[in-house]
């Protein structure tokens, strides 16, 4: 079975310290992402059981591991994060560059479906799921979160803009 991917967009919720610590939340419950899932309080509570050590990845590709996550942990409102981006690593250095300057603002897990149904609205409840990586990212699927490091500047929010409206034009076209 292939992983999945999920994407959230995190304003606020995330926070960058020091260049490469961040800290916030990589899913959040209750939520429809552009694909109609929504995960579901508890989803991530037997992976997380299990030992598993879940990985940072640069955008889902498992030969660029950039950092470690120190803590993973569900709360009530979703799967929060703490970790380091190894800046002694080019790709981990590029993403912490990448990631101070607005450029990214994404986190995305990599997952397999372990439990989920459909409602009635035709939207895919993921009930339980097993996390094998968390992902920093150019384009989640949460549109209306985002990532926001500490000591943005203006040029930094008028990036995100730029890119938000850039997602908007994407998702437009798709329709």
């Amino acid at each position: 079975m292939e992983l999945e991917h999920k994407f959230c967009r995190l304003g606020g919720e995330v926070t960058v310290r020091d260049g490469h610590v961040i800290e916030g939340y990589a899913s959040l419950f209750g939520r429809p992402d552009q694909g109609g899932d929504i995960v579901r309080a508890g989803a991530y509570a037997a992976s997380l059981k299990d030992g598993r050590r879940v990985r940072m990845l640069w955008q889902h590709d498992p030969g660029q591991p950039i950092g470690v996550w120190d803590e993973i942990a569900e709360d009530g409102r979703g799967l929060k994060v703490k970790g380091r981006i190894l800046t002694d690593v080019a790709k981990g250095r590029e993403a912490a560059a990448l990631l101070a300057a607005g450029a990214i603002d994404g986190l995305s897990i990599g997952y397999r479906t372990r439990k989920a149904h459909r409602d009635t609205k035709g939207q895919r409840q993921l009930a339980e799921v097993e996390l094998w990586e968390v992902s920093l990212v150019t384009f989640p699927m949460l549109p209306e979160a985002r990532i926001g490091a500490k000591g943005d500047s203006p040029d930094a929010a008028t990036l995100r803009e730029m890119a938000a409206a850039l997602r908007d034009a994407a998702r437009a076209m798709r329709s």
